[in-house]
């Protein structure tokens, strides 16, 4: 059950200070030699930890850097009251130091993770625990290819986010992050990138170094991002998806699947778009897949006004499958998506679902910032059941005819009162409908959850 006195054991920390850098979740990505000529670039004392040379030339340089983070979350009726713990409150708990070391064109970058998880009622699974292990550890290699181009060849451990996360994010939400081993080849002119992967998921095991290599599951694929107007942008893509042991409905078989994608995003005055069509063909064991799915979100912004509001709407469409014994499986697979994919409270994920999630975000001042989010979840196809985020079945069809699977409310509040540090809260609610009140436990989901990060 929720149990609010831990709540305010969060609110613990003060920090203040500045950066010029933007710290980013894919933490490789951050450029710290832009601090090198600042005349003030020691005055904060974790600017001291970056990009510092270790030899009397200069030549090879170290940045250090840490992220801790305690996030509490209190459910009552958690998936609708299905058992084994639908009253449940846990502590999740993560430190993930890091070192990336560069010396001209060759990089080696590691980041490890200590994840804990307190109190999971059901027992602690693969997002919320890990113990002591390698999230990531990777060498590339970059070289200029002319005046404008580089190309860039990553092989090791990594953090893999495409696009906005939809097929390939970071998990990141959750306590636990789903890294990739394997190896990337980025080339980059201008504005343009031509991305090439081969990878295998980690599977992540709850004791001490013993994250490793998934023997059944990879991923292949070029992803392709393109300006193509001013503020405008265009990805396409090919990713395959192989599992030598995939279950669906009750079935284990070797799946093989390839989605085929184009994605359209940018921003003009206050108007902002990211949509996004995705196309499945394959197989699952004898069966032929023919899934798709589209995803959009679009937003109007008002900065002038007070608290300067900004309205967003998305839309989303996954289907599902109409008919389990007609040689098709229809049902849409979302691969490795990002964790809490519809909001803080995500029961259901991107398979099987019609979606509409209009949301108001409002800045408060100081650094405080607000949401109020709404959602109405539908079944695409009567035939098929509700999936959790990761893509396990977890309310079958039942015979029921209905679509409506319920409504969600949540509020939200995040306070950034420091470059380094931050807070957030939320209260989410997810009304149960026609279809799960006829299929079973139908309780109206409760949560509170709060945050604090420390990350530099």
């Amino acid at each position: 059950m929720i149990r609010t006195p831990i709540l305010a054991a969060l609110l613990i920390l003060s920090v203040q200070a500045r950066a010029q850098v933007e710290q980013t979740n894919t933490r490789y990505d951050e450029d710290w030699s832009l601090l090198r000529d600042s005349p003030k670039r020691d005055a904060d004392w974790w600017h001291r930890l970056k990009d510092r040379p270790i030899d009397p030339d200069g030549a090879v340089r170290v940045t250090l850097g840490a992220e801790a983070r305690a996030r509490y979350e209190g459910l009552d009726n958690n998936l609708w009251g299905q058992p084994p713990s639908p009253d449940d409150g846990y502590l999740w708990l993560r430190l993930m130091p890091l070192a990336d070391v560069r010396a001209g064109p060759v990089r080696a970058f590691v980041q490890g993770i200590a994840g804990y998880a307190v109190g999971v009622g059901a027992g602690a699974g693969p997002t919320d625990e890990t113990g002591v292990d390698l999230l990531q550890g990777f060498a590339d290699l970059r070289l200029p290819l002319g005046t404008r181009a580089t190309a860039t060849l990553r092989a090791g451990r990594e953090l893999v986010a495409l696009g906005s996360e939809r097929l390939v994010g970071l998990r990141y939400g959750p306590n636990i992050p789903q890294p990739f081993d394997g190896v990337r080849l980025m080339l980059d002119r201008g504005g343009a990138r031509l991305q090439a992967l081969h990878i295998r998921p980690v599977a992540i095991r709850p004791g001490d170094l013993d994250d490793r290599t998934s023997p059944t599951r990879s991923l292949d694929g070029l992803y392709v991002t393109l300006p193509i107007a001013p503020g405008a942008q265009a990805d396409f893509y090919w990713l395959r998806y192989g599992d030598a042991s995939a279950r669906f409905a009750g079935l284990t078989a070797r799946e093989r699947r390839d989605t085929y994608g184009i994605r359209l995003f940018g921003t003009r005055g206050r108007l902002g778009w990211n949509w996004e069509a995705m196309l499945q063909r394959g197989r699952f064991g004898d069966a032929e897949i023919r899934a798709w799915s589209v995803a959009s979100e679009t937003s109007y912004a008002f900065p002038q006004a007070t608290l300067a509001p900004r309205l967003r709407l998305r839309a989303n469409i996954a289907s599902g499958d109409r008919d389990p014994g007609d040689g098709r499986l229809e049902t849409f697979n979302a691969l490795f998506p990002k964790g809490k994919y519809f909001g803080e409270l995500s029961p259901i994920g991107p398979r099987n679902i019609v979606n509409l999630h209009p949301s108001l975000d409002v800045d408060l001042g100081r650094g405080v910032t607000g949401e109020l989010a709404g959602a109405a979840y539908w079944r695409a196809s009567r035939g098929d059941g509700v999936y959790d985020v990761s893509g396990q079945l977890i309310r079958e069809a039942g015979g029921s005819d209905a679509r409506h699977i319920g409504n969600q409310l949540e509020l939200s509040f995040g306070w950034q009162a420091s470059t380094i540090l931050s807070f957030s809260v939320s209260a989410s609610i997810f009304a149960p409908g026609d279809f799960l009140r006829e299929t079973g436990s139908a309780r109206t989901i409760r949560m509170l959850g709060a945050e604090t990060m420390l990350r530099f």
